[in-house]
């Protein structure tokens, strides 16, 4: 190459070093659509126009559902939670309609609202429900019961006017369309809801048939609906002394009236023989010397007389106390024997020597894969005492009463815990027996010490260090063990110095149950949440204590 022509690509060069700093020039098109995509990102708040769409359809069915949820609520009244729907809607379009600083309540948002609604509503109302007399027959207002009696026991006043009815419905609600036979006005009313002039109806000659935004059954929809129809009870007024109409053939309606009367002034019944009830303060109607009482009741504060009756009714506190100490002696016998069992398997399929550890294993933990509730039933078949397989087959045709005598049915219900808590204990402690140095092992057996003193002293002190917080969980589980026991034995047999649904093999979870839903007695809401209140306080308790206890064993390491 000749000199000149090296000379010229030396200062052409720093020319295209130049063109090669300066920054390029992108086409108008080009920058117009970077504009526009970036103007999208942060309308989206950095997430795109999907996004966008998609923030926008849930946020518009949340306002919706929160919308429709106010209409409601209002319709009954519910002015607190009616704010308390708005400020969340409100907070919750804030967060997602905004950007920046807010990104972190974006994510937050979803868990809190969790919280508050499975965690902290379901625990403050079950306090509230712990202070009032919430029950069967005391579920409503004052006004509801008062209602309720009134209705109760009516009776045809004889040579009452017949009134012309049809059925009509709104929604899913049945009304009767009525013609009044003194004036012929149309009226129309509900059950709990009295008779009100309709304006704009229908009338076929003095007959009223239609009223606007209701619907009028034909004959083979009131067929259908007979025992509906034939239930309704529609007072003539808000004055509930002066009846109520039914009818029987969807065509004629008449008065009924109560033999209890209710004075509104003296806010008293007197029925028919002149016996006088009067509200007795406790939510109901009752006679001055508490030996009759009118039904319904109503709902009111009582304080803590749930927790009071818990331990001072007859009927409650002896059949109470057994089952408390019930429920210690298996919450804690079932975590012994399943982790005695669960640790003495996993040291033998833990030994270097044993062949087929994988099929042992797997035979071990086959009963953690059966659900506990469906293991229950099957064992109660398996214990019946005439025709299941254990005395039949194992002990001959003997009549062994597994569960109906108290310590036998005890003693089963145990042992079906057992089997079916073993296996979790299983894998637990061979995790943290293969966890284990096996140097310190080793320098033991160089020392001289026996296998058991090595456990003893050693391993097992070792374990407990990582296995005893699962030890004070298994405790609190077992001490709400529910499925085993109401599936094995529901609790039975019975006790016999009570009238009450509670049995020999009750835990306090079972027992509070039967009392919020069991079978044939006064379900009582607020005794129920009353004992899941101090079984709250008594696992709080145990398992406070039990972690304090447990900062001992972190020194071992």
């Amino acid at each position: 190459m000749a000199d000149d022509d090296v000379s010229t690509l030396e200062a052409a060069r720093p020319e295209e070093d130049a063109v090669a700093s300066v920054p390029q020039r992108r086409p108008r098109g080009n920058r117009n659509r970077d504009t526009r995509r970036t103007q999208s990102r942060v309308i989206a708040g950095g997430s795109g126009i999907g996004g966008l769409i998609a923030k926008i359809v849930l946020l518009g069915l949340l306002d919706a559902i929160a919308v429709w949820a106010v209409f409601v609520m209002a319709g009954l009244s519910m002015w607190i939670p009616i704010s308390i729907v708005v400020v969340i809607t409100g907070a919750i379009n804030w967060i997602y309609l905004g950007r920046g600083k807010r990104l972190p309540a974006k994510y937050l948002t979803p868990g809190v609202i969790f919280l508050l609604v499975f965690q902290v509503f379901v625990v403050l109302y079950s306090g509230y429900i712990a202070f009032t007399n919430y029950s069967d027959g005391h579920n409503g207002s004052k006004a509801d019961a008062i209602a309720s009696i009134s209705a109760n026991g009516l009776k045809r006043i004889p040579n009452s006017p017949a009134y012309p009815v049809n059925i009509v419905e709104r929604g899913s609600q049945l009304y009767l369309l009525t013609t009044d036979p003194k004036d012929g006005a149309a009226l129309l009313g509900t059950t709990g809801h009295p008779l009100e002039v309709v304006k704009n109806a229908t009338f076929d000659g003095d007959k009223a048939v239609k009223a606007p935004g209701y619907r009028t059954l034909n004959l083979s929809e009131v067929l259908t609906r007979q025992d509906e129809v034939t239930s309704l009870s529609v007072p003539v007024s808000s004055d509930p002394n002066k009846g109520a109409l039914r009818t029987d053939d969807a065509s004629t309606a008449y008065v009924f009236k109560s033999d209890l009367i209710y004075s509104q002034k003296d806010d008293t019944f007197t029925n028919a023989s002149g016996t006088v009830f009067v509200d007795n303060g406790h939510g109901e109607f009752a006679t001055k010397d508490g030996s009759k009482a009118l039904s319904p009741g109503w709902k009111i504060d009582v304080g803590f007389a749930n927790f009071a009756r818990a331990f001072t009714d007859p009927q409650l506190a002896g059949p109470l106390w057994r089952v408390i100490l019930w429920t210690f002696a298996f919450a804690i016998l079932s975590v012994l024997t399943t982790f005695g069992l669960g640790l003495f398997l996993a040291m033998v399929l833990n030994h270097p020597k044993l062949r087929g550890k994988k099929v042992y294993r797997v035979l071990v933990i086959l009963p953690y894969a059966f659900p506990a509730f469906l293991s229950g039933l099957v064992w109660a078949g398996l214990m019946n005492p005439e025709f299941g397989f254990i005395n039949q087959v194992l002990f001959g045709g003997a009549q062994i009463p597994w569960l109906t005598d108290p310590w036998l049915a005890r003693f089963s219900v145990t042992f079906v815990n057992l089997w079916l808590g073993y296996p979790y204990m299983f894998l637990v402690c061979t995790g943290a027996l293969q966890s284990l140095p096996e140097e310190v092992d080793e320098a033991a057996r160089v020392d001289g010490a026996s296998p058991w003193r090595v456990f003893r002293s050693i391993k097992l002190p070792l374990l407990l260090v990582s296995v005893a917080p699962l030890l004070i969980a298994s405790f609190a589980f077992n001490f709400n063990n529910f499925n085993v026991i109401y599936m094995l034995t529901r609790g039975w047999p019975r006790f016999t110095d009570t009238t009450l649904d509670i049995g020999s093999t009750d835990l306090l979870i079972t027992m509070v149950y039967k009392i919020a839903f069991g079978q044939g007695g006064v379900r009582d809401y607020g005794l129920a949440s009353a004992l899941s209140i101090l079984i709250f306080i008594l696992v709080a308790v145990i398992s406070i204590i039990a972690f304090r206890r447990t900062k001992a064993l972190e020194e071992i390491n």
